[in-house]
């Protein structure tokens, strides 16, 4: 099957420029996709552009990773409805090491490869280039009509914010991006998200007019979750693929709760499993929802890939104190077992509260557990809140010194899936 086709049943295809695929077959193609140093560690809404890189390299081509060093101190326009911050150039190089060290954990570098692996950053072409220079040999081939025309800035110029000329320029310097890499290092393609085609095709445009070459694009649709929530968002933010930002479990957790929906499309875009295992695990999946096939395999699938086969295997260990035998007192617990639940928020409060006696409502806002006592109230009130492995009945319940285990922790819990280790200092 051709890289395209594969990528097509995955559903992990939107936009596509006439001849794509032939280029593809034709011969061993360097493409490139960019990502943006905002933080020192990428998040799941990154993992789809990484698993298009590993799907061409696989398929026999050359795959070239661009981190934003230059693009990132102006700022993508592209889905965003006002001017983000910019960050200095210390912070930018940090996070450029971050991202560098995150994409050689899924790509080969091994230099003895044709197809091996590349990774470019932006600055090391754009910093000596004067503003003279770029409006006079970039700017002169691309005109406002034709930028202007872009759904990403029309969206923002009619907006109440509008935009910065900063902003505006994005897509001429992501278009040179693609102009150097065609003349410098033979990249005949760029794919990334569908928000991005307006950029990649400005590039393809440079490359015709400037150079008078042949460039070509695809972008992967935006990942959205059934229920019109944010795909990677928790209530306790981003899924960050640095283990330190997001432990394993709750890694691991995230893709476990998705809805069978979700899991049907997620399966396919986000594993390698090929397609006749997929298609058997739905089939399995629809004989018996509740046993969650299909969650349960791709949040293997995919810790497996991002944290290895030991992060898996502590996902699965994590998992397992907390919710194996969850009828059994908190009090069975050893002072082990709570300190090496690294999957659970951890949580700190007052001991002098703990010893005096505190109500379960301020317990629950001053250790940061909720956010206000408001919100805690309403939680408890609806049976969402457990101590110690005990549903909370009241609001009257007072928190007090014989909670403690070990003398130090409480076992909060919210709703079925969120711990909270607390303790009392």
């Amino acid at each position: 099957m051709s890289l395209i086709k594969e990528l097509t049943w995955r559903g992990m295809i939107q936009d596509i420029m006439p001849g794509t695929e032939e280029q593809l077959q034709k011969e061993m193609t360097s493409a490139y996709i960019g990502f943006d140093p905002t933080a020192d560690s990428l998040h799941i809404g990154s993992l789809v552009p990484i698993l298009l890189l590993v799907h061409l390299q696989k398929a026999g081509h050359k795959p070239v990773a661009l981190v934003g060093g230059a693009t990132g101190m102006v700022g993508d326009p592209s889905g965003k409805s006002e001017e983000r911050n910019l960050l200095s150039e210390e912070v930018l190089k940090h996070n450029q090491e971050g991202v560098k060290k995150q994409l050689m954990q899924f790509l080969d570098f091994d230099a003895s490869k044709a197809n091996a692996a590349e990774m470019v950053n932006n600055y090391d072409w754009f910093r000596n280039m004067s503003f003279l220079h770029f409006i006079r040999d970039v700017g002169k081939h691309i005109t406002v009509n034709y930028m202007m025309s872009k759904d990403s800035v029309k969206k923002r110029l009619e907006g109440e914010t509008g935009m910065s000329f900063t902003e505006f320029t994005y897509q001429l310097v992501q278009g040179y991006d693609f102009y150097w890499l065609y003349t410098e290092k033979n990249c005949k393609l760029q794919m990334g998200g569908s928000d991005q085609w307006g950029n990649i095709v400005t590039g393809t445009e440079l490359i015709r007019r400037k150079a008078g070459g042949e460039a070509f694009a695809f972008t992967c649709p935006l990942i959205t979750k059934a229920d019109g929530g944010k795909f990677g968002k928790t209530e306790s933010g981003n899924i960050w693929l640095d283990p330190n930002r997001t432990s394993p479990y709750q890694f691991y957790q995230f893709w476990l709760n998705a809805s069978d929906e979700d899991a049907t499309k997620w399966i396919r875009i986000f594993t390698f499993l090929d397609r006749s295992s997929i298609e058997e695990l739905e089939a399995i999946h629809k004989t018996d929802p509740g046993k969650r096939t299909l969650q349960k395999k791709l949040a293997e699938e995919v810790t497996r890939f991002v944290h290895g086969e030991n992060g898996f295997n502590d996902a699965i260990a994590t998992t397992e104190k907390l919710f194996a035998n969850q009828h059994a007192p908190a009090e069975s617990l050893s002072i082990e077992d709570l300190e090496g639940m690294e999957g659970i928020v951890r949580a700190q409060i007052a001991k002098e509260k703990i010893l005096a006696g505190i109500d379960v409502v301020s317990f629950l806002a001053d250790s940061g557990i909720l956010a206000s006592k408001g919100e805690a109230r309403k939680l408890v009130q609806g049976g969402g809140i457990s101590i110690n492995r005990k549903k909370v009945e009241s609001t009257d319940l007072k928190i007090d010194q014989s909670f403690l285990l070990h003398g130090r922790y409480i076992l909060a819990q919210k709703g079925k899936k969120n711990y909270y280790l607390v303790s009392a200092e």
